[in-house]
């Protein structure tokens, strides 16, 4: 990257897309590059946030902080520990699954991809957390929406929409959320041995229940090794995980409960304090498909067909998979692929229903297969007539999401 801007402000961040928006040269968007790999590859000058770092607000009372886009994930979360406090929808670290180091995604990448973590299940997405937003378009103006404070929702639908374009629509330059107390107590029930399709059902069952549930996963027994708890990674089984947060005396007295409303299941076991955090921060960064090249997707689906579509895809394809979100999302890796089996993904998304993305997987992979989930026509219509508005010229991270946009 050694071609690379590296604006340090707004004003020098608006005048390098002014003069590439003059000589029809694209920019790629990035922040510090951990989810770089991700879509279709491009062919532009990079442009880094990472010198637009440091949080500019932060109102532990009002529960309220605003950050420029370039500041890590793990500074914010470091400065928020100090106050008891935490980003409710725990975003997910890609990092380490495409080979760079944990904790260095910035905030204004983890807003424009809409990553949400484990906790998204209780807590919402990433965007519905966003209270503001400040970014450069791809004509070098200022926009911004939203504001400092949780009643003001003025241009909320617009925080929603630059969040999750991936930076085809403008350059995220600040980022304000809001925020909530940091748990005080957590633990994770889980069960061994279980087949996906009961599995995906024990982690609806707990989700149907009172007791609060901020996490669930099930994980094949393929994946188990490479967790980072000794016992888990040594079991030889499929896990099935059920996390509860909040109080210490309101944990175990849910974790009771729970256990009682999910016996039938099998036996179950509990990891407290701390494994149950080491556990999650596994879930989160996606341990258990680290140390591979092998094309990895992710599937939203719907809970009830989750194990139906995996299983649909097994019959022709090696892979490997994990259900969060109570199956509603899969991440199905594929052993061996000169083309990610994109047809095949593909196919069985249009025969029960969702989207997929593909998360992990070459250069030339990624050049010719569809990356994100393909839009009907309607949908590509209006996509293509957002990106001209905020973008006319489609200077910003071209063709990253669509080949044509």
């Amino acid at each position: 990257m050694n071609n690379t801007i590296r604006p340090l402000n707004e004003e020098e961040l608006a005048a390098t897309i002014c003069e590439a928006r003059a000589k029809k040269r694209p920019l790629e968007l990035i922040g510090h590059g951990t989810k770089r790999n991700i879509g279709r590859p491009l062919e532009a000058r990079p442009v880094t946030m990472e010198r637009m770092r440091g949080v500019t607000l932060y109102r532990p009372s009002e529960m309220v902080i605003s950050a420029l886009a370039g500041t890590p994930i793990s500074v914010i979360e470091h400065r928020l520990t100090h106050e008891n406090q935490e980003l409710a929808f725990e975003p997910v670290d890609y990092g380490p699954l495409l080979g760079q180091e944990a904790g260095q995604g910035t905030i204004g990448a983890v807003i424009a991809a809409n990553l949400s973590g484990p906790r998204r299940i209780r807590s919402g997405a990433a965007r519905d957390h966003l209270l503001g937003i400040t970014a450069i378009n791809g004509r070098g103006e200022q926009i911004k929406s939203g504001g400092r404070v949780m009643k003001n929702v003025t241009g909320y639908d617009l925080c929603k929409g630059i969040a999750g374009s991936w930076g085809t629509l403008a350059a995220i330059t600040e980022v304000t959320m809001k925020l909530i107390p940091r748990a005080q107590g957590s633990a994770t029930l889980f069960l061994t041995g279980l087949g996906d399709e009961v599995g995906v059902n024990t982690l609806c069952k707990a989700m149907d229940t009172p007791f609060e549930v901020s996490g669930t996963v099930h994980i094949q027994d393929r994946l188990t090794p490479l967790l980072s708890d000794e016992e888990l990674r040594g079991c030889g089984r499929a896990i099935t995980a059920v996390r509860l947060e909040n109080f210490k005396s309101s944990v175990t007295y849910r974790l009771e409960e729970l256990k009682k409303s999910l016996a039938a299941f099998g036996q179950i076991n509990v990891l407290e304090e701390p494994r149950s955090v080491v556990f999650w921060d596994d879930v989160r960064r996606l341990r258990y498909f680290r140390g591979s090249n092998s094309p990895l997707w992710r599937i939203s689906v719907a809970p009830d067909i989750a194990a139906s579509i995996t299983a649909t895809i097994a019959r022709n394809t090696r892979c490997k998979t994990a259900y969060e979100w109570s199956g509603g999302l899969i991440w199905l890796q594929i052993d061996e692929s000169m083309d990610a089996e994109a047809s095949d993904i593909r196919r069985a998304v249009a025969k029960f229903g969702g989207h997929a993305t593909l998360i992990r997987a070459s250069k030339t992979i990624r050049s010719g297969v569809e990356v994100f989930q393909p839009l009907s026509p309607g949908m590509m219509a209006l996509t293509k007539n957002l990106k001209h508005a905020f973008d006319p010229d489609a200077i910003l991270n071209r063709g990253r999401m669509y080949a044509d946009v």
